[in-house]
């Protein structure tokens, strides 16, 4: 016969082992085996499944709405409402008078904003705000203004032009 030999191969040091995807392993428990319904009484889920006896949930083609608690009165209409969300709502892109002072052009328009980048959309809303001050005379073209940026503006001897959408 022959005898076996051994051939012992060198140990790794655990401190130099390298991380990678290719030898990650998944915790113990990290998946959970799969629940096998209607098997017999022996499997614990059989008979009538883990659906529980009678009614509406035990039957075939069961499907409500999400939060629906059986014709009990659902939280969600419990819930007391609050607040108010007008659909009529502008959203402005804001840009300072502070901002505009540091441009040298005399005709500011939501293209040279853009090019700037003051604001990120130029087909979206544009308001002036009175942040700051303007000493330039310059012609300014924006959706808004605000009382103050509009003062400032005709101050330095500038206009104020709405733009309408």
């Amino acid at each position: 016969m022959k005898s076996k030999t051994s051939v012992k191969k060198p140990k790794k040091q655990d401190s130099a082992q390298i991380i990678g995807l290719f030898n990650l392993k998944t915790p113990a428990g990290a998946h959970k085996g799969r629940k096998y319904l209607g098997r017999g009484s022996s499997s614990g889920h059989g008979k009538t499944s883990t659906r529980g006896s009678k009614g509406q949930t035990s039957r075939a083609g069961r499907h409500f709405y999400l939060g629906f608690e059986g014709g009990q009165s659902p939280l969600i209409r419990k819930m007391p409402k609050r607040g108010f969300n007008s659909i009529f709502r502008k959203e402005y892109q804001i840009v300072n008078l502070e901002n505009l002072a540091k441009i040298k052009e005399s005709i500011i328009n939501p293209e040279l904003l853009l090019a700037k980048g003051l604001i990120k959309d130029k087909t979206k809303l544009i308001k002036i705000l009175g942040e700051g001050s303007i000493k330039n005379p310059v012609t300014v073209q924006a959706h808004a203004f605000s009382k103050k940026a509009s003062e400032e503006i005709k101050k330095a001897g500038g206009v104020a032009e709405v733009i309408n959408v």
